[in-house]
This record gives structure tokens, sequence and C-alpha cells, in this order.
């Protein structure tokens, strides 16, 4: 039964992940399976990827899904917003060509009048001299004034209309370029449905999934942080940033985000076995059958009618241009290019006697070759007979009567088609008026669909469009691994090609306050939020919105949170705690005779604490580092050695660690230095030796 009569089924979108770039939608369908088990669901958006559909069967264990195939159909447009948007936009095109026609021709007035000038008539020699009319002069120029002063107020007003209506025209064009592509853009449109093919037993109603990859979607994360001071622990809100255009409006639908690449193949490698031994033929592909008898006299009736009115016109032509060069003993014209091969196509035929090409005939007009060779577009599967073990035509005669060489012998059996070629329902009969190696015979046809593809290169401009603020792409900050996040709500992301943020989940954190400062680069202490992941999933990079008791702080840049991992977020400069650095040097000899430079550095670190709780401070030290053995370095401190992986941070070589906790209105001294002995040989004269 043709498909134009399977029964329809309208379709709802139900879920979608949105991955890295691209998304894949689940849409749903119920009714009741007809007699002759053909479905056709509606619904489906214009940008889908064919090679993508997958249909079953839910809560129906007798029914199942035997043919599952895409088809786009013409219906007429309906009115609607998108519709009214771009009536307003051609009218307001009108409006803007007409006042601008108005503005022009007043331009045209205004250089006419202003090109009024007095011309004296022409004197001849034997004319006096004539006196010039000064009032008529001065007339003119009133005249030109006057009417020059009315033409520059009628260009004010009409310059005034033109702005108006090209900002109403500007606004109207970007409410029809934000609007939603879900709309088509043209007086017909093409709406695409799944052709399914139903097989079981089941009177009740079945539900049917649909699920289709479609481009046109990205999104990044992002974060909302609130934390009240004193407190161990915070709420840290994930939300995410997603813009798409795929060509149909998430409405009300479940939406996942996952890191991976939809585009990346998971499809595992086909093994194929090695054996040493007897070879064996190999097996007939599956659909391949000969080809019926008398398939060459099915056009004979075709053929003795004549040709066509096309191909009568085209024979002189041809026949005019080769008759020539196969006189004059000129090479002869190339061989068409070599057709693929179809369905049980018969074997190049053999030489000639003689050494006579066999593609060629009397009068030197090359004859068409057997099917040989792959068309322009066609990807023929590896260890395919049917293009590329297919005999080669035969090349023309070398001048001299030299023969070619003979082809190499051709493995025996049945050709074995391609898996385009065994897509039965989308191969073309070719009709009469094609080659003869190709008419009645199957042949793969165009999947191009320029229409298609215009839909896809729009989608696929979200790619492009600018991130928010200190935002990460999911595929820079996950690494090689990949996460997916479920929202907990149902949301609306209409296909406007903008950002919409949408409200994952709140994920539990560890959180801190501490206070770090390091004084010997800059004395002020800054407070900073440490964060520690407890979850299974990680955290990507994005911007965070830091607030502290109900207060909007600021907005930082979270790092990449593995899970267990512990980070650090800088909240800015802490005014109510003041840090004071000192240092002190002296120099001095030791050892016999002085050969030894003493370079003793005295630390002294003053903290205040003017807030009304207790504050964790680290101050940070550096202690310079030294390969030479004869330079020695002895610390005299109580400060300590931080241990790498220990923290939120990584520290630098020769780093010293201060950690107290400072009371409220408290204050605390910290002393600390080290000495520097350096051999008087290697010591330099002068320099900074403070650092």
């Amino acid at each position: 039964m043709a498909a134009d009569s399977a029964q329809r089924w309208a379709s709802t979108l139900d879920s979608v992940v949105v991955y890295a770039q691209g998304a894949v939608c689940r849409r749903l369908a119920r009714g009741s399976v007809p007699p002759d088990g053909r479905v056709r669901v509606t619904g489906l958006p214009r940008s889908l990827d064919p090679g993508s559909l997958r249909a079953r069967v839910l809560g129906a264990p007798g029914v199942r899904v035997t043919e599952a195939r895409v088809e786009v159909e013409p219906e007429p447009l309906g009115t609607g917003r998108p519709e009214e948007l771009r009536g307003e936009v051609e009218r307001l095109s009108d409006e803007h060509a007409a006042a601008q026609g108005r503005r022009d021709r007043q331009l045209n007035r205004i250089e006419e009048v202003r090109a009024l000038r007095p011309v004296p008539p022409v004197r001849r020699r034997e004319d006096p001299h004539r006196r010039t009319p000064v009032d008529a002069w001065l007339e003119l120029a009133d005249f030109v004034d006057e009417r020059l002063a009315g033409l520059h107020r009628r260009l004010v007003e009409l310059e005034e209309a033109l702005q108006n209506v090209e900002h109403q025209l500007a606004v109207a064009s970007d409410r029809l370029a934000r609007a939603s592509t879900d709309a088509p853009s043209a007086h017909v449109d093409t709406t695409v449905c799944a052709v399914l093919t139903l097989v079981g037993t089941g009177d009740a109603e079945v539900e049917l999934e649909l699920e289709y990859g479609a481009p046109g979607a990205v999104w990044v994360p992002a974060y909302r942080l609130t934390h009240r001071q004193g407190d161990g622990t915070g709420r840290l809100v994930l939300r995410a940033s997603v813009a798409q255009r795929t060509g149909e409006d998430w409405t009300g639908v479940r939406i996942a985000l996952a890191t991976a690449d939809l585009r990346r193949r998971t499809d595992l490698p086909r093994l194929r076995s090695i054996r040493i031994g007897r070879s064996q033929p190999a097996p007939a592909p599956s659909g391949w059958r000969e080809p019926p008898a008398g398939l060459a006299d099915l056009f004979s009736g075709y053929e003795a009618a004549g040709p066509g009115p096309a191909s009568a016109a085209a024979l002189p032509a041809v026949a005019a241009g080769s008759a020539p060069g196969a006189s004059a003993g000129g090479p002869l014209p190339p061989p068409p290019p070599p057709l693929p091969q179809s369905y049980g196509s018969p074997p190049a035929p053999a030489p000639a006697p003689g050494g006579a090409p066999p593609g060629l005939l009397g009068g030197g007009m090359p004859a068409l070759a057997q099917p040989a060779g792959p068309r322009p577009g066609d990807r023929p599967r590896a260890g395919s007979r049917s293009f590329a073990d297919a005999p080669a035509p035969m090349a023309p005669a070398a001048p001299g009567g030299a023969v070619p060489a003979p082809p190499p012998a051709q493995v025996a059996g049945p050709p074995q088609p391609s898996g385009a070629e065994l897509d039965y329902a989308a191969v073309v009969l070719c009709g009469p008026d094609e080659q003869s190696g190709r008419r009645g015979r199957l042949f793969p046809g165009s999947p191009y669909d320029p229409v298609a593809a215009e839909y896809r290169r729009r989608a696929e401009t979200v790619a492009v469009l600018p991130l928010p603020g200190q935002a990460v792409r999911p595929r820079e900050s996950a690494g090689s691994f990949d996460h997916r996040f479920d929202t907990a709500a149902r949301a609306d992301i209409p296909s406007d090609g903008t950002w919409h943020t949408v409200t994952v989940g709140e994920i539990p954190v560890g959180l801190r306050t501490e206070y770090l400062c390091v004084p010997s680069v800059e004395q002020a202490v800054y407070a900073t939020l440490v964060l520690s992941n407890d979850t299974d999933q990680a955290l990507l990079a994005g911007p965070v919105e830091v607030t502290v008791d109900d207060d909007f702080l600021l907005t930082a840049a979270l790092p990449t949170l593995a899970p267990g991992g512990v980070r650090r977020v800088g909240l800015g400069p802490a005014e109510g705690i003041g840090v004071t650095h000192r240092t002190n040097l002296r120099e001095s000899t030791s050892g016999l005779r002085g050969n030894t430079t003493v370079l003793d550095h005295r630390v002294h670190v003053e903290l205040a604490n003017r807030l009304a709780r207790t504050v964790t401070v680290e101050v940070r030290e550096r202690v310079p580092v030294t390969t030479d053995p004869d330079v020695r370095i002895e610390e005299r401190a109580d400060w300590t050695e931080p241990e790498e992986g220990a923290g939120p941070d990584r520290y630098a070589p020769g780093t010293r660690v201060w950690r107290l906790d400072l009371p409220a209105g408290d204050t605390a001294a910290l002393d600390g230095g080290y000495e520097i002995r350096i051999p008087t040989g290697k010591a330099l004269v002068g320099g900074n030796r403070r650092s």
C-alpha cells in the first residue's frame, strides 16, 4: 500500500539530550495499529538527520517496528505570528522604498533650484557695453533663497519620516530574525514525517517512541553559589545556558545535558578472520539475485519507434562533430565516463578478433561501454565487487595498429552490492532514456536534499554564538571524560538561536571560608571560598555568581572540579583584616679569614582582625632555593612547608606557610627568617640583596 494512505499519528516532543554540539530528541506517539501496519508519524523537524531515526514500541511485546523511513511532504502554509512578522517586514520595506524615493526627488529639486544662475546674452563685437540689471539679479537671488528654504524644510520632514520608517523596519527585521525557526520561511511548508511499518497482533492502542538526532544545539554550564558566613556548607545551583536552532520549539520537555561529542563514531571495527588453507568461494550476498532473462529486449519496441524530439535534435550535432575527426584520421573522442554495475550486470565483452576494442563501432563512434566504474558520489563498501572488481572499459586502439594489453583476469563470482544498493526503498529504476547499460536496472538514488541542507546550515550557526562571560565550552573543560546532567523539571526553549537559562539542579558541596595573604608581594588579605566536590560527577568550568549572606558579591570563574577535588575561588580583598610586613637584612662574614658571606634575612608580619568573628588566615612567604652545594640556606622560623596535594592550591618551590586562627578584634605577630651562606668567591658585589 502506498505511504500516502498510511494512518497519520500526531507526536509530541518528550525529552531532549543536548550534547556539546547537537541534540538527540525523543518523541512519543500513540494510536491503534491499522490492518496494513502502515503508520505515518508527523511533527518531525526539517533539519533532522535521516540516518539517525530510531523507532520502537513501548509496552506492547507483541508489536514491533520492521521499517522506519523519513519522508518529506509539502503542505500549504497557515497564518501565524512568523507570517505576520514577515508581512510586516514586507510592508515596511515598501514604505521605506517609497520614503527614500520621495527624499531623493526632493534632493533633485533642491539641486535644480540651486543651479539657477543669471545668464547674460551673448555679446557681439559691434554691440555696446550693457549695464547689469542689479534688481533682476537680486530678485532671482531672493527667489532662489525663498525656494530653497521651503525645499529644505520639506527635506527635513522627509528625512525624519525616512528615519522613522528605517527604525521600524530594523525593529521588525530583528523580531523576524529572532522569531522561532519552528515556523517555515516560505509560503509552502515542507513537513517531515516518519513512515513506519508495524507487525504484530494487538487491538489496543500502542505507544511509539521515535528518536532522532538534529544539529543546531549547544550549551555551556553556569552556577549560582549561596553561602552564609560561619557556615561550613553552601548551596551550589547548576544552571545551563542553552541555545538551539533545530527548527522545532522545545516546549515542556525534559532536558538532559551531556559533554560527549555527538559526531564521534562509536561503532566497533569488524575484524575478519584470516585462514590458511584451501580457498573457499565467497558466500552470495544477501538480497542479490540474477536479473530476469530478456532484460536487453525490454526496450526493443521503444527503440524501434525512433528517437524522441530531444534526441533527434541532438543526433546531427553529434554526428557533425565526430565525422571530420574520423575521416581525417584524427584521435578518437574519449570514451564516456564509466557507470556503476547494477544487480546482475553481465561481465564486459571479450576483445574482438584482430585486437579491435569491443567498445568501438564503425565510423569511429565509440559505443557505450559496459558499466564498470562508480558514479560520482557513490561510495562502495570495502571488499565489494560491485565497483572495484568490475572490468574497466577498453581504451582506444593505439596508433600504428598496436594492440593494447588485455585487462587482468577478474575473480569469478557474483557481484557484491554495497549497503546503498541494498537499500531497496532508496534505489531507482532507470527509464528508457538512460544509457543502454543502465536502463531497466536498479541504482541508488541521490540522497542530497538542498532544502534540508539549507536548514542544517542555518542550524549550525549556533556553534559560533558568542559565549556568555567567563563561560567555557563543555568539551574544553570535561577533558577525556563525559558526564551527563539531567534537569529536575521540564523547560521551554524556543528555536530562536539565542541563549536561554535552564536550572538543572542543586549540587551539595563542602564550603569553608579562608583568608589568604602574601605580604611580601602585596600587603592585603584576600577572602577565598574553598569548595570540595562530594558528588560522583565533575563540576565543569564556568561562571559562578557568589551570594554571601543574601547579598550578591561578585561573579567569579569556577575551575573544573573533579569528583572529590578541592579548589579555591577568590572573593576579593577583605578590608576588615589588616596586615603589615617588615623585613631586615644584615650582611656579615664568617669562617676562617672571612671566606663566607652571611646574609641574615629577618621577616616580621603583623595581623589585625577587625571583623566580628574568628577567621582562619594563611600567610605565605618564600625562601630562596639553590642547587649549588656550596651555598647553604638555614631557616629560623616556625613556618611549615606545605605538602603537595594536601590542599586546593599548587605551591611554588620554596613556599612556606603560616596558618592561624585569629579571634575577633585580636592581633598576631609572626617572626621568621633565614640565612644565606655564600662562599666569598661566588658572591656578587653590590645588587639587591633583599630579594
